[in-house]
């Protein structure tokens, strides 16, 4: 079945402002690559005629080389397999996860061990961890403390992770970076 060219077939706009499709191609020459063919330069009508008698669009791929080169296709499936490609390529791209991890300055033992066990956790799984202190009225006083508790947990976490950023005291924050050994 041939779509009459005279029709206006709906193609969005931002879609049209990507590539010169059919009669809005400038040029008079272009280069037509076709499958399976040698490249040949011909007029644009004849690339039209061309694209006609198969039933499918012209469209300017590469406008900046002299001549331009253009190839004969279906131009929806196209952009299709163009969105579809571009959208695997983002599913692939690793996303950086920050976990964060909150201690006073105060902190004790147990309580230190037990977010230790969750940083070892997110350190594993290829997450960035932030480590804080939080310090809170004239807690403000103990910031040795506060440097030193993340000093230790930096240690701790030796094997899991390496120091991005050492302790930095921020406001009432001293806060620590850490990024994961397991990429």
């Amino acid at each position: 079945m041939r779509r009459p060219r005279n029709k206006k077939n709906f193609v969005r706009r931002e879609d049209t402002a990507k590539h010169r499709i059919n009669e809005k191609i400038i040029a008079e020459k272009i280069r037509l690559v076709i499958e399976g063919a040698e490249p040949q330069v011909i007029s644009v009508r004849e690339g039209l005629k061309l694209a006609d008698e198969a039933d499918l669009d012209l469209v300017e791929i590469s406008p900046k080389a002299v001549p331009p080169v253009c190839k004969i296709l279906d131009y929806r499936k196209f952009l299709y397999n163009q969105k579809k490609r571009e959208k695997e390529l983002k599913a692939k791209q690793s996303k950086v996860v920050i976990k964060e991890i909150r201690f006073g300055p105060n902190t004790d033992d147990h309580d230190f061990n037990f977010k230790l066990e969750h940083a070892k956790k997110f350190l594993a799984e290829g997450s960035k961890l932030k480590a804080y202190v939080f310090f809170r009225g004239r807690s403000i006083v103990f910031k040795d403390r506060g440097e030193i508790l993340l000093l230790r947990l930096a240690q701790e976490l030796e094997d899991y992770g390496i120091v991005e950023q050492m302790p930095k005291l921020e406001g009432k924050r001293m806060t620590m970076m850490i990024n994961s050994k397991k990429k």
